[in-house]
């Protein structure tokens, strides 16, 4: 199935001046891991704490941009420039399944927003994760298959931001978006253990 994160060699090409900059000033690929995931967390924090000013949901999206940036950033650092460890490998999946779950839990806080339908959203994402980690292990890669994997998670929280934001979407809008994701996110999860097995053999 098709994925945003099928766009990230693209991507990627856009940052290489970038990489080779922070890499000369000796930044790591771990050190851009760690920061973004900081950054959510703290980000995702005040939401929560202020869930009412929903304008603040505006940095959402921006933030997300600036994310899918940094983590293109890090793994280029890691393969590029021999700084691949274990624990970049621990950090990566982990950071980023703690990231997501900071800044899309927040949504279950706002007024007319189904807290269910957005735990369970954050739940079969890290689930599907976890079906995409598994790879590996049955002898095939890590897998990214969508159609809501990583990246297209990411825009489609950020056009809901922009949403609760600017007031173009009610809570009704929001919670049949939230039950779209939760759909296409069950179909991510069989296809990643189907493409995975299917690889495997």
């Amino acid at each position: 199935m098709p994925s945003i994160y099928q766009l990230k060699p693209a991507f990627q090409n856009l940052l290489r001046p970038t990489v080779q900059r922070l890499y000369e000033r000796g930044v790591t690929a771990n050190q851009v891991t760690l920061a973004a995931a900081v950054i959510s967390v703290s980000l995702g924090a005040l939401l929560a704490l202020f869930p009412t000013t929903t304008w603040l949901f505006a940095l959402i999206p921006l933030w997300m941009l600036l994310r899918m940036a940094l983590n293109a950033i890090d793994g280029m650092l890691a393969r590029e420039f021999g700084q691949q460890s274990t624990l970049g490998a621990y950090l990566n999946e982990l950071c980023d399944v703690l990231a997501d779950s900071a800044l899309y839990l927040p949504f279950a806080m706002l007024a007319g927003v189904s807290p269910l339908l957005v735990v369970l959203v954050v739940v079969l994402a890290v689930i599907s994760e976890y079906a995409g980690v598994l790879g590996p292990m049955v002898g095939a890669s890590r897998r990214y298959d969508g159609p809501m994997g990583k990246s297209d998670r990411a825009f489609a929280f950020g056009v809901l931001a922009a949403g609760v934001a600017s007031g173009l979407l009610s809570a009704t809008w929001i919670n049949g978006l939230l039950a779209l994701m939760l759909l296409l996110l069950l179909l991510t999860l069989l296809n990643r253990v189907r493409q995975g097995l299917k690889e495997a053999a």
